[in-house]
């Protein structure tokens, strides 16, 4: 079975080995540079690739008409996306004659779009997983042919879940390739309630004291560190919040966002309190967040707002 697959980051990378392991043909690998002002903390495909002499694109716009003819020039079975990030067009989804397949970091037809780690954190789901599914026209709404569930803790932040879908990639991957290459791999259309969400920016983080506590916490740990960070102001600085915690504090009639606590550093909420743990102020080092007060007036203050 020969393959062109379109791959980036820890997922890309598992799953490129997954198909190569399993003896499938890689005939060339599209993906994406490094970006300098992203956290690179996973391993690349890009590197798998080069190691096993497979060619390596890494196309601006993969709908020039010479993209597609490369593609179509290596005669594919099948295209592979793993979190790839472009859309790939019909043109190219068309050419394989077995399929083309999308690994995607949810169970659809749940959180379909961009970003489903970070929203699942977000939405406070106790659950999610990955899916493989046929790529059509509109984002992941095409049928699907697996799916593998992961437990999302309490205690989990956005990169513990990440680490869970790798492996629950890793190994739907290596379950499934076996019947795609002898066509006993079936097909189920997607039914149910769906939802959509599409792509967070970095001021996306900013923290609203009016939501309660655990939701605050959704926040944080959905964007604390590879992301930019859920973030708020503290005298007129931003200041990022990359580990916290709901608790039950003191009851004092107070705003949301007043510190109430400056070791533990302790934030009331509209509803409960927020522990802030790890903190960092905009172009200073990352400092446990008890350590404000020796550097930082807090009597008074309210968190949030703008500089």
């Amino acid at each position: 079975m020969r393959a062109v697959v379109f791959a980036y980051q820890e997922i890309g990378f598992v799953c490129l080995e997954a198909l190569l392991e399993a003896g499938v043909e890689v005939a060339c690998l599209f993906t994406h540079d490094d970006d300098p002002d992203e956290e690179i903390w996973f391993r690349t495909p890009a590197a798998a690739a080069r190691r096993q002499g497979i060619p390596v694109y890494t196309p601006e716009n993969i709908r020039e008409e010479k993209w597609v003819t490369i593609v179509r020039n290596f005669q594919p079975d099948v295209i592979f996306s793993f979190y790839y990030r472009k859309m790939i067009p019909t043109s190219i989804l068309d050419i394989p004659h077995i399929g083309a397949f999308n690994l995607h970091g949810s169970l659809l037809p749940q959180y379909r779009g961009r970003c489903p780690v970070n929203w699942v954190i977000i939405a406070g789901e106790d659950r999610t997983g990955v899916t493989l599914h046929y790529m059509v026209e509109k984002p992941d709404a095409g049928d699907i042919v697996a799916q593998k569930e992961v437990a999302i803790d309490f205690d989990d932040d956005v990169l513990s879940v990440y680490r869970k879908l790798v492996r629950a990639a890793d190994e739907l991957m290596r379950d499934i390739l076996p019947k795609i290459k002898n066509g006993t791999f079936t097909r189920t259309a997607q039914t149910g309630p769906s939802s959509y969400f599409g792509g967070r920016k970095p001021e996306d983080g900013l923290i609203d004291w009016n939501q309660d506590a655990i939701a605050i916490y959704n926040l944080t740990r959905a964007v604390t560190h590879p992301y930019p960070g859920a973030f708020t102001y503290l005298n007129g600085k931003k200041l990022f919040i990359w580990k916290a915690h709901p608790v039950s504090g003191p009851s004092v009639e107070a705003p949301a966002g007043s510190i109430i606590s400056e070791d533990p550093f302790i934030v009331k909420t509209a509803s409960g309190a927020l522990q802030l743990i790890s903190v960092q102020i905009e172009g200073e080092s990352e400092i446990n967040a008890g350590r404000l007060a020796s550097s930082h007036i807090l009597k008074n203050i309210i968190l949030g707002g703008h500089p």
